[in-house]
């Protein structure tokens, strides 16, 4: 089936190295699962992670972060969580909360033109993506991650 991952990429192996070589707290991968034919997002692979309530977390097209970057196709870049989001909003950015995460940035990931996963990366504290490190990692992510395609990190 398309939207089976590749098993043949050890997606856990990449995100270590990616939170060891940016020095990210937290970095995540969602994928789309197939659930009756409702397409829904879960995080299949953490790294950093403070515990396993990332594997609980069901998110449906536009809902959460991946929900909404999987919706879009577009990347979504939070430096300051506390500043940038209402704290009353909070319970629709589940893993937000649950990895005590500041700044966040999710990418999605592109597999026969669609949109089939997002990544995440993020830091327990605010502004901590700089735009160096932005370029650097956007830079080692292009032109492919795994069996997926990255486009833009940001928008121009």
């Amino acid at each position: 089936m398309k939207d089976e991952p590749n098993f043949d990429f050890d997606y856990q192996l990449a995100i270590d190295t990616l939170r060891e070589r940016f020095d990210f707290d937290f970095v995540s991968i969602a994928l789309v699962q197939s659930a009756a034919n409702q397409f829904v997002l879960t995080w299949q692979y953490a790294s950093g992670n403070l515990n396993q309530r990332y594997k609980r977390i069901v998110l449906h097209s536009g809902k959460g972060i991946a929900g909404i970057v999987f919706k879009t196709g577009k990347p979504m870049l939070i430096q300051n969580i506390e500043a940038e989001l209402d704290p009353g909003d909070l319970f629709n950015y589940p893993i937000i909360v649950a990895e005590q995460l500041k700044t966040v940035c999710a990418i999605p990931l592109w597999k026969d033109s669609r949109v089939t996963g997002v990544l995440l990366v993020g830091f327990r504290e605010e502004n901590r993506l700089t735009s160096s490190l932005l370029d650097d990692f956007r830079q080692h992510l292009d032109p492919s991650f795994g069996p997926f395609f990255t486009r833009e990190l940001v928008e121009e």
